[in-house]
C-alpha cells in the first residue's frame, strides 16, 4: 500500500469521473499546501489538463511541511518516489541534483521559458540543465493587526528602524498585548530574524565573503551582530507564552484569531491566516497591515533587499512525461493569473500580475520587483545540513540557550565540515 494513501483522502485527492476508462498514466505530485481554498483551484486546475489529455490521472497526494522535509530523501530513492516535488530551490536543490533523483527538463520546457520571469526560471536551473518550474514569488515581512497596534499606541507604517521595532514591542507589552507570535516549535520561523538582520547589517556581499570563508566565514561582524540584535529582541519577551511549542500553522491561527499584533511571516501568509484561525475569517483586509523588516544601525544592506522564496515544482528521475506536461500547464498564464487574482500567489509568467487582486498582494509584487537583492531561505540557500544547524541555533538563541557567538560558529563549523 502506498505510504500516501492516507494522506490522499486528508488532501482531497480526486479521480477520473464514472465510467471513464482508467487511466494509462498517473502523474504523482506531491505538495504540502494546508489551505483548503487554493487546494481546490489546484484540483481544478488538474482535472482540466486531465479532461485535456485523455488517458492521464492526476493523483495529488499531501505532506505537512516539516513531515516532508523530512521524509523526502527517502521518498526520492524510493520506487514509489513522487513525479512532481514542491521545492524552495537553493542548497537543497543542489543535493537533490547531485543525488541523481532529478530530471533534466530544459528541453521539454524550451516553448515556454521566455514566458517565465528569468531570476525565477533561474533559480532551478544548475549549470545550464533546468529541473523544474518556478510558479510563486514570496516575502517576507512583519504582519499586523491594525486594532491590537492601536491598543500600545504603535503605527504600523511608522516601523522602519530596529530601533522603531524594539519601542513597538515595549509599548505593546505596556498595553497588555502580546507583540509578536511565531511557530518556534518548527524552528525556521525564527530563523528569519538571525537571516533577515544578516542581509539587513551585511548585504549580498557578507552572505558571498561568508561563502568563500573571508572574514571569518559565518563568524565575520555581519553575523555576530546579527546575533546581537535577535538578542535584543528575545530579551525583551515579545512573544506569546510557549513559543517554543507552538508549530507554525498553531502560530498562524494565534494571529488569525487575533491574540498578537505582528507575525514576521511569508507573504503567502495573507491566506493561511484566515484559513487557520477558528472562525475562518481572521484578520479582515481593513484591519491587516504588512510592513518591510526594519533596518539596522550602520547597516550595509538596502532597505530594499528582500527575503523571501521562489517556490516551483521539480520533476523527479523516470518521471512520465505527462509530469512536464501538467507542471507547464500549472504555471500557464491562465492559471498564474487566476491564482494571483485569487491573491495566493505572486505570480513568476509575464503579465499575470495584473491579475493581483488586493493591496496587500500589490504591496509585495511592487517591493519583489523593486528588490535589487532577493535572499533566498537561508535554512534552502545553504543546503539541508546547514540549514538544520541554522534553524536549531536561531531557535537555541530565542530560548536563551545560545548565545549569539555560539550560534555563528555553530553554523561556521557546519558550513566548513560540508564545503
Amino acid at each position: 500500500m502506498s505510504i500516501f494513501k492516507g494522506s490522499l483522502l486528508a488532501a482531497g485527492a480526486f479521480a477520473l469521473s464514472t465510467g471513464v476508462a482508467a487511466a494509462q498514466t498517473t502523474v504523482k505530485w506531491l505538495h504540502l499546501e494546508v489551505n483548503p481554498a487554493q487546494i481546490k483551484i489546484w484540483e481544478e486546475v488538474a482535472r482540466d489538463f486531465e479532461a485535456k489529455n485523455p488517458g492521464t490521472k492526476v493523483e495529488m497526494q499531501f505532506l505537512e511541511n516539516e513531515s516532508y522535509k523530512a521524509k523526502l530523501p527517502t521518498l526520492l530513492q524510493s520506487n514509489d518516489r513522487p513525479h512532481i516535488i514542491y521545492s524552495w530551490a537553493g542548497g537543497v536543490l543542489k543535493a537533490q541534483i547531485e543525488a541523481g533523483v532529478l530530471q533534466d527538463i530544459t528541453a521539454q520546457i524550451a516553448d515556454i521559458k521566455d514566458t517565465i520571469a528569468p531570476a525565477a526560471l533561474a533559480a532551478f536551473t544548475r549549470d545550464g540543465k533546468t529541473y523544474g518550474l518556478p510558479f510563486a514569488q514570496s516575502q517576507v515581512g512583519f504582519i499586523y493587526n491594525k486594532e491590537l497596534m492601536a491598543k500600545g499606541g504603535v503605527d504600523g507604517t511608522t516601523i522602519k528602524t530596529w530601533d522603531d521595532l524594539l519601542g513597538a514591542v515595549k509599548k505593546l507589552k505596556a498595553a497588555g498585548v502580546t507583540p509578536l507570535t511565531v511557530g518556534g516549535g518548527d524552528k525556521w520561523p525564527l530563523h528569519f530574524y538571525w537571516t533577515y538582520l544578516a542581509v539587513r547589517q551585511g548585504g549580498k556581499a557578507a552572505l558571498e565573503a561568508a561563502l568563500a570563508g573571508k572574514d571569518g566565514g559565518f563568524e565575520s561582524e555581519t553575523y555576530q551582530k546579527a546575533g546581537e540584535y535577535m538578542k535584543q529582541l528575545v530579551d525583551l519577551q515579545p512573544f506569546q507564552n510557549g513559543f517554543l511549542g507552538f508549530k507554525n500553522p498553531q502560530s498562524t491561527g494565534f494571529f488569525g484569531d487575533g491574540k498578537a499584533a505582528m507575525s514576521l511571516v511569508i507573504s503567502t501568509v495573507y491566506h493561511q491566516q484566515k484559513a487557520l484561525a477558528a472562525n475562518k475569517v481572521g484578520i479582515p483586509d481593513d484591519k491587516l497591515g504588512f510592513f518591510d523588516f526594519p533596518t539596522v544601525p550602520g547597516g550595509k544592506g538596502a532597505a530594499s533587499d528582500t527575503l523571501g522564496g521562489i517556490n516551483g515544482w521539480l520533476i523527479t528521475k523516470g518521471a512520465p512525461k505527462a509530469a512536464v506536461d501538467f507542471v507547464k500547464h500549472f504555471v500557464s498564464k491562465d492559471v498564474q493569473s487566476r491564482l494571483a487574482g485569487a491573491n495566493f500567489l505572486i505570480p513568476v509568467v509575464k503579465g499575470a500580475d495584473a491579475g493581483i487582486g488586493n493591496a496587500f498582494m500589490r504591496n509585495v509584487a511592487q517591493n519583489l520587483a523593486r528588490s535589487g537583492y532577493h535572499q533566498n531561505f537561508y535554512d534552502q540557500d545553504l543546503g539541508p545540513s546547514v540549514g538544520r544547524v541554522v534553524n536549531d541555533a536561531t531557535a537555541e538563541l530565542a530560548g536563551g540557550s545560545m548565545t549569539p557567538k555560539q550560534v555563528a560558529k555553530a553554523v561556521q563549523d557546519a558550513w566548513k565540515q560540508g564545503n
